[in-house]
C-alpha cells in the first residue's frame, strides 16, 4: 500500500468516525417543540437572558413535576443543557431554586433517575447550605432525605451558581453511573457509581422543576450511546 492509499485510508477512517458521531449527537429544540409533554407543570416559550428558553413552573401540591421529551429513549449517553433556576417571590423563605434534568423515565413517570441544583444554595452565607448545591437522586424510593440519612454527603456536593443566571450542565450515563459536569469544567462537580435504578434502566429525558420555582431551559443536546 502506497503512501497516498495510506493517507486517502486514515482520512476515510476518521470522516466515517466523524459522521458516526454526529449520527449519535441530537439538538432538540425545546422552543416550539410539540413532543414536550407537561408532568404537572405549566409551560411556556419565552426569551430569558438572551436566550430562546421554555419556562417552566411545577402545578402546586403534586411531588413530580417535570417536561417530558417524548422523541428520546435514553440509556446510556451525554445530556447538555443550559438552565437556570429561582424561588418564585411569593414562595417559602426557604425555598432554594430547584432546578435539574431527570433520565431513564418511565412510561408511567413514576420511576426516574436525577440531577438537580439548589440554585440560591451556591452562594449561601451557610456552609452546610453550599455543600446541598447539586443532588442526585432517584424517584420513587431515593429521595434527597433518604439518601442524606442513609449515606450523608454521598450524593451532594458544591457548586458555585447565582439564581436566576444561566448555568450550563452536563450529565454523562454509562450503565450503572452517572458524572455530573458544571459550568463546562473538566472535572465533574458529583459522581454516582450507583444509579438506583439499575445500569440496564432506560426512558425519556425530562426538564425537572421543585416547587416554589421558576425555571428555564435552552440549548438542550443528547449524545445516545449503547
Amino acid at each position: 500500500m502506497n503512501l497516498t492509499m495510506k493517507v486517502y485510508l486514515i482520512f476515510g477512517c476518521l470522516f466515517f468516525s466523524w459522521c458516526s458521531i454526529l449520527a449519535q449527537t441530537k439538538v432538540i429544540e425545546l422552543t416550539g417543540n410539540k413532543e414536550l409533554l407537561p408532568v404537572n407543570v405549566n409551560i411556556a416559550e419565552v426569551d430569558y437572558e438572551k436566550k430562546k428558553s421554555v419556562k417552566v413552573t411545577a402545578i402546586k401540591g403534586n411531588e413530580t413535576a417535570l417536561v417530558k421529551i417524548n422523541d428520546v429513549d435514553f440509556t446510556n449517553g451525554i445530556i447538555e443543557l443550559d438552565l437556570a433556576g429561582k424561588r418564585q417571590e411569593d414562595s417559602h423563605p426557604m425555598n432554594r431554586g430547584f432546578v435539574g434534568v431527570a433520565f431513564r423515565i418511565t412510561d408511567d413517570n413514576v420511576k426516574f433517575e436525577q440531577f438537580y441544583l439548589r440554585a440560591a444554595n451556591g452562594r449561601a452565607d451557610d456552609q452546610v447550605q453550599r455543600n446541598h448545591t447539586a443532588q442526585y437522586s432517584s424517584y420513587p424510593d431515593y429521595h434527597f432525605d433518604v439518601l442524606r440519612k442513609e449515606s450523608p454527603e454521598k450524593y451532594e456536593a458544591y457548586v458555585d451558581m447565582v439564581p436566576g443566571e444561566w448555568t450550563h450542565v452536563k450529565i454523562e450515563v454509562e450503565g450503572g453511573k452517572a458524572k455530573l459536569y458544571v459550568h463546562g469544567n473538566s472535572q465533574p462537580t458529583l459522581i454516582v457509581n450507583d444509579l438506583k435504578l439499575g445500569a440496564n434502566a432506560r426512558g425519556a429525558i425530562g426538564l425537572w422543576v421543585g416547587g416554589g420555582t421558576d425555571a428555564h431551559f435552552a440549548n438542550l443536546k443528547v449524545t445516545q450511546r449503547e
